[in-house]
């Protein structure tokens, strides 16, 4: 008998020792951060069509239309944003439906900041046809204001302007160089 429960003992010792070396516990944070250690987006989207009217005077207007081959979501960050890695057109409409054209080779949207920030062959067209060109531009939302330390042309009709650094409203009425002049290389 003593054999047998020094056996049923041992066993028991075993089982609960291999019980415990080997249980986990799953905690769903840490579950999460296993996207994130990995660099995964939490969402992918092909094909974007993304529209945002306003109601105005008993009617919807289009306000902007974003057309995009492709976006990644990272709002499972602790800085969320949304990644367009290859490019944006955005379109942009005035109360007079006059549309501005912007385009990029890629985008990046902070949705803590409302900065949105353009990268690669930047264009900005509008309905007067006056183009700004650049190969980084920051915008901010809430300000609605644009700016970059990049070179870049501004061509208009008056003639054009190309300088180093600006900084500007939406509408290019408060517009600030910060370097006038020097040399230019645009892929446009």
């Amino acid at each position: 008998m003593k054999i047998n429960n020094s056996h049923i003992i041992k066993n028991l010792v075993t089982a609960i020792v291999v019980t415990l070396f080997f249980s986990c516990n799953n905690d769903f944070n840490e579950v999460q951060k296993v996207g994130i250690l990995q660099n995964q987006p939490i969402g992918e989207a092909e094909n974007i069509d993304l529209k945002y009217t306003e109601f105005k005077a008993d009617t919807v207007m289009l306000v902007a239309n974003l057309l995009s081959p492709k976006m990644l979501d990272y709002s499972n960050r602790n800085f969320a944003f949304n990644e367009f890695p290859n490019g944006v057109v955005l379109y942009v409409y005035d109360d007079k439906k006059n549309k501005t054209t912007i385009t990029s080779d890629y985008a990046i949207v902070y949705s803590e900041t409302d900065i949105i920030d353009l990268r690669g062959n930047v264009q900005i067209a509008t309905h007067q046809n006056d183009t700004l060109l650049t190969e980084q531009l920051y915008y901010n939302q809430k300000l609605e204001w644009l700016f970059t330390n990049e070179p870049w042309l501004f061509k208009r009709a008056i003639g054009p302007l190309h300088g180093i650094g600006f900084d500007s409203d939406k509408e290019f009425k408060n517009f600030k160089m910060l370097e006038m002049g020097g040399e230019i290389e645009l892929d446009n």
